[in-house]
């Protein structure tokens, strides 16, 4: 009778526990659905930081903080890719010459992303509203840099699809990072 008692605990524990945990998954997928909602690409912002959400949970500082995260590693891969692509073959010396100042633009964008997460991280112990301001005015800094990436293959006829690829990479990097900001306003609201 005892060794029931004992096995028909354990699985009420076991049912709790998940569903404790299933319950709270769902809160946490809900809360980045409601706070992607009041950006500019809420879709982008929901599947870019869904997977994160047994870290972010229901906090608005580590949901700004994870979205810095992954605009920043997607920066460094977008710029990793240029570089390679603007050494391929085929590759026009207009073309090359607009991805090589588009990694250097994006370069800028990447140490701006930086200094945004290393100065949340110290948001609690500085004084919030300047370090939410400078975090704005760096992250719209990073935002200009995007936008001057893909004004440098306007004037470029490319071929082999480089204009369509690079610009549909360079745009997501801008809509993570217009993300990005709409989250960081929020914050700050």
């Amino acid at each position: 009778m005892e060794a029931l008692s004992s096995k028909f605990l354990l699985i009420f524990f076991a049912f709790s526990f998940t569903t404790l945990s299933i319950q709270a998954r769902e809160t946490n997928t809900l809360f980045i659905r409601n706070s992607c909602s009041s950006t500019t690409y809420p879709r982008l912002c929901y599947a870019s930081l869904v997977k994160h959400a047994d870290l972010i949970q229901t906090n608005h500082v580590l949901l700004t903080g994870t979205a810095l995260n992954v605009t920043l590693a997607s920066a460094k891969s977008t710029s990793a890719f240029m570089s390679t692509l603007s050494r391929s073959r085929g590759v026009k010396p207009r073309e090359a010459a607009a991805m090589k100042d588009c990694v250097e633009v994006l370069s800028d964008s990447v140490d701006e992303l930086r200094r945004c997460i290393g100065e949340m991280s110290h948001l609690r112990t500085s004084n919030f509203e300047v370090t939410i301001s400078d975090v704005q005015t760096w992250v719209s800094a990073a935002l200009t840099d995007e936008s001057t990436c893909t004004d440098g293959f306007q004037e470029i006829n490319a071929k082999h699809n480089i204009q369509r690829i690079v610009r549909g990479k360079i745009v997501q990097v801008a809509q993570l990072t217009s993300n990005a900001l709409a989250l960081i306003s929020k914050l700050a609201n």
